[in-house]
């Protein structure tokens, strides 16, 4: 579960964590009068869970309440990398001479959390990560102990944050562990950390998502769970049962298996394509969960074409052949280009059964895959 912005930062003061004053807002009117409050400048940033907002128009400055009203009207309503932003978290804005990065999360290749600090804060961390792997410090943490207060440090001074401010960057590293590991986060970060010229610590934005399967030990985190649904694709997916993850891309993406899934979301980028979503429908789905999975992924207008990859066991091809029959003979055109690969339990029955007329059957995943790239990029251009 992904936890918004706000609802994050509610947590990190809860903890004790220095995060600028704020108030949620829908209306400019909330805006501006939560501005007032709070003393300008203000900064009013959209709450939806992509990144990139900055550079998106979803963040601005304002230093009057026209100014306000103004950002107010351009954010609120408006579609970000196909989200749109129903709230904004009118914040006080921070007058910062340094940006820091810090975030705790699973290194899965040593099965050890990390904690992670860079010097490079304000940007994507993953482009840092990309062309600079140097200038982000590891350090991993034994479970069984926690993270040391001299593994803290150390990551700090490694990094090369200022001395004056190391002490205070530790504690909010510490605090962050603390509270990833006290709420089975999967992953939390402050991107970016500012240091104000009275060499303050301030945590200016805040990420933290949450092992679902956890929620029953916090039901205070579980509460937050359906106003955290980042849109009503998401919320649709947890009406369906699906494990589903909304992407940035143009191919959708659904198959039976997480690790078939994430094979083909993997093909789909080393064909050249984007996917736009991860979508499990799940073991032994019949006809009408198929359908479901369908409609779900048409309703995404980001997605061009679609690769339905099932591979038999328990799930059978000619329940799935049916149930993409029945979602695309509901529709009198169909909305996207849709390329399926059926293998395994009752294969060929499916093959039979499917309504070729309204998708296109490759009998490899890699074929199928090329082709519904093709097919996005058809449509995208």
């Amino acid at each position: 579960m992904k936890l918004h912005e706000y609802q994050a930062k509610g947590v990190f003061a809860d903890a004790g964590l220095p995060v600028p004053d704020s108030t949620l807002a829908a209306t400019p009117e909330e805006v501006v009068a939560a501005a007032e409050e709070i003393g300008y400048p203000v900064v009013v940033k959209a709450q939806v869970q992509v990144g990139g907002r900055g550079k998106a128009g979803g963040i601005k400055v304002a230093q009057n309440a026209d100014e306000a009203r103004e950002a107010a009207e351009e954010i609120i309503g408006m579609d970000l990398k196909g989200l749109t932003v129903d709230q904004v978290l009118v914040e006080e804005a921070v007058d910062f001479v340094n940006e820091l990065y810090v975030g705790v999360t699973m290194d899965r290749t040593v099965g050890k959390p990390v904690a992670m600090v860079s010097t490079q804060g304000g940007v994507n961390i993953e482009e840092v990560a990309a062309e600079d792997p140097d200038a982000i410090v590891r350090e991993h943490i034994d479970p069984a102990f926690g993270l040391h207060p001299y593994q803290a440090r150390r990551a700090v001074f490694e990094a090369g944050v200022p001395r004056d401010v190391a002490n205070s960057v530790a504690s909010v590293l510490t605090t962050l562990y603390q509270l990833w590991d006290d709420k089975d986060a999967t992953e939390i970060e402050v991107n970016p950390v500012m240091i104000t010229s009275d060499r303050d610590v301030v945590c200016a934005d805040a990420v933290m998502n949450i092992d679902e399967d956890a929620l029953f030990r916090h039901p205070d985190l579980a509460e937050m769970e359906e106003e955290a649904a980042e849109d009503e694709l998401e919320a649709l997916a947890n009406d369906y049962g699906f494990d589903y993850v909304r992407l940035e891309g143009n191919v959708g993406i659904i198959g039976n298996g997480a690790g078939l899934v994430m094979t083909t979301l993997d093909l789909v980028d080393y064909f050249g394509g984007k996917p736009a979503n991860f979508l499990d429908i799940g073991g032994g789905a019949k006809a009408e969960r198929v359908a479901n999975a369908l409609d779900m992924v048409f309703s995404d207008e980001n997605v061009d074409a679609v690769v339905f990859n099932i591979f038999g066991g328990i799930t059978r091809g000619d329940e799935v052949a049916k149930g993409i029959n029945e979602a695309l003979e509901s529709f009198d055109e169909i909305p996207k280009k849709v390329v399926v690969r059926l293998a395994g339990t009752n294969a060929e029955e499916g093959m039979e059964i499917l309504n070729t007329d309204l998708v296109t059957v490759e009998a490899t995943l890699e074929d199928a895959v090329q082709r519904a790239v093709e097919y996005a990029g058809e449509e995208a251009n």
